[in-house]
């Protein structure tokens, strides 16, 4: 999967990974960039620094409505979607305990019930033009947990388990599929964690090296060029999922240590 010549929409593109991964699709000659984000101001930047390949959306992911619209304004506008990267994301910083039900339901909206709008939205004229590609950022978290904060850590563990139910059922139909799973990354999310000096925070720094989004985009690129369904920018990730597959009593043993090791 290369960007050049295909249209790429891209969610959550305002700041952070996502708007490192829409200047590298521009950089990787995409024919069409839309920046979509709740922050309009935000995305507007993004796509005035693309140029005119480039548009700008604002949009609520977690409504459905909103998610037709930015495919309906993306085929419009700038042609058929070779790429869609479902990227917007949330945190909560709670635990069981502290995250309300509105948290709740708000971040399983966001970073899980977005992509299954998107893959609705998109799926079906991807399958009849003979192909097409859905990128979902999941963060390792979605792999090996998120000390901290509950509903993230299940709403990132149910995209994967969406997004491996899209490649099982359409990658026959030419449908492409994966998922990014990095760890500690230098975005607004990391540094609102860093301030609050939460347990998840510190479970970061802990865990590995905090990267740069243009740091992600560039394993982004190399990832749709393999079309790998993981995409892992932190490789200790990998190890740690293989840990957890090969002896999860071991592995949820280690991982209580290692909170209470962070709570102290």
């Amino acid at each position: 999967m290369r960007v050049q010549d295909k249209v790429v929409v891209v969610t959550g593109a305002a700041s952070g990974i996502g708007r490192a991964m829409a200047l590298r699709f521009a950089e990787e000659g995409a024919a069409g960039i839309l920046v979509a984000d709740l922050d309009e101001a935000g995305a507007a930047a993004v796509a005035e620094r693309i140029g005119e390949r480039a548009l700008a959306f604002r949009a609520d992911v977690s409504v459905e409505d909103d998610v037709r619209a930015i495919v309906d304004t993306a085929e419009r506008s700038l042609g058929p979607i070779g790429l869609f990267c479902s990227n917007a994301g949330i945190i909560t910083g709670h635990g069981v305990e502290e995250a309300s039900d509105e948290e709740w339901s708000r971040t399983l909206a966001v970073n899980t019930l977005a992509h299954v709008y998107a893959a609705r939205a998109v799926i079906p004229a991807m399958v009849e033009r003979g192909g097409g590609y859905l990128l979902n950022t999941c963060s390792a978290a979605g792999l090996v947990s998120c000390p901290g904060d509950a509903p993230y850590a299940v709403s990132k563990a149910a995209a994967i388990s969406f997004a491996e139910w899209v490649a099982i059922h359409y990658r026959a139909k030419g449908i492409g599929v994966s998922v990014l799973c990095p760890q500690g990354v230098r975005t607004g999310m990391m540094r609102e964690d860093l301030l609050e000096e939460n347990l998840t925070a510190r479970a970061v720094i802990s865990s590995g090296a905090l990267l740069e989004p243009e740091e992600v985009a560039g394993h982004v690129v190399d990832g749709l060029d393999a079309e790998r369904f993981y995409i892992l920018p932190h490789p200790e990730v990998a190890g740690f999922f293989q840990m957890k597959a090969g002896d999860p009593d071991r592995w949820l043993s280690g991982m209580s240590r290692f909170v209470e090791s962070l709570a102290r």
